[in-house]
């Protein structure tokens, strides 16, 4: 049986660097946990936004790459993320939403859940879900956004496919995921025995174009598992699927598999330590730029590339 437990992280691409760091550390009130760069190409930050302690499963993060081109909905591609909020929260969001220039509409029920839909100021789909679900999250007191209120996590990711069928074998197979529930078209699984951002959210369109990746779009999705030996059983299941994972990258904070389902998303598997921590106090996380030790002999020359960015004043 797969040891995947559900979301790690999601991991999207951005326009400008400093609105993004505005909207989801200064509206969405997210804690940015890990201010780096793309290790594949570190002329560009990542920036990782989570609860207090940046737990494993509540990380939204971003590659700031404002020269690209909008990226496209469709099929190959996540489609959108959603977040857990406590219930009954819904209406204050919408509130603090408008209030930022964000264009919302009233809430929506998906699956008997309350969910509120916008998109970010880059065109990211967003979704906001009232849930009162378990979770191993920690309010961050410097929130500009109450406790009572704060985002607690991932929930789930929307997905199409072309193929409904070979992603269902193959999540299923390889990834301990469970049919769930159907809703107008969508296709719920959860991980077999997973907690909290448990879900993953399935749609057949055989006449979906190709989705690509760009401003707005989602690169990729990073599921967890709980130790470097499960992560090496998990590979062997995925790579028996002959979805030609990666080696285990070792990405300082984490170690990381990737591969494509079988629609081609781009997915990854992610274990859930060391941890953030692991270089910086909980106290200091994300506010100076932290490289991984390979990188730092390039610091001076990355710093150069790197737009200056400064945290929102609280509001």
């Amino acid at each position: 049986m797969s040891g995947v437990t559900g979301l790690h992280h999601v991991t999207a691409i951005s326009g400008d660097a400093q609105e993004n760091l505005d909207f989801y550390a200064g509206v969405m009130g997210m804690r940015l946990v890990k201010r780096s760069v793309n290790q594949d190409s570190p002329g560009t930050y990542h920036f990782f936004y989570a609860d207090a302690e940046g737990s494993p499963g509540t990380d939204l993060t971003f590659f700031p790459w404002p020269d690209l081109p909008k990226g496209r909905r469709g099929a190959g591609i996540t489609t959108e993320v959603a977040l857990a909020v406590p219930g009954g929260s819904l209406s204050y969001w919408r509130e603090r939403l408008t209030g930022a220039g964000i264009e919302v509409g009233e809430p929506v029920v998906r699956f008997s859940e309350e969910t509120l839909l916008f998109e970010d100021p880059h065109g990211l789909s967003v979704a906001l879900v009232a849930t009162d679900d378990p979770r191993d999250s920690t309010p961050w007191a410097a929130s500009p956004v109450p406790p009572q209120y704060q985002v607690r996590g991932l929930h789930v990711t929307r997905l199409v496919t072309r193929d409904l069928t070979a992603t269902t074998q193959f999540i299923m197979g390889a990834m301990g995921y469970v049919r769930n529930a159907e809703e107008d078209g969508w296709h719920r699984f959860a991980v077999n025995g997973g907690g909290s951002g448990k879900w993953l959210d399935l749609r057949e369109d055989r006449e979906a174009p190709r989705g690509t990746w760009g401003v707005g779009s989602i690169h990729h999705v990073a599921f967890r598992v709980p130790d470097d030996s499960t992560e090496l059983a998990v590979r062997g299941d995925i790579e028996e699927f002959r979805r030609q994972p990666t080696p285990v990258i070792d990405r300082f904070w984490f170690k990381s598999v990737y591969f494509k389902e079988p629609g081609g998303a781009l997915f990854e598997i992610a274990t859930d330590g060391p941890g953030f921590a692991v270089d910086e106090s909980l106290e200091t996380l994300g506010e100076t730029l932290v490289l991984p030790p390979w990188l730092e002999p390039q610091r001076a020359e990355i710093e150069a590339a790197l737009p200056k960015v400064r945290m929102p004043v609280a509001s």
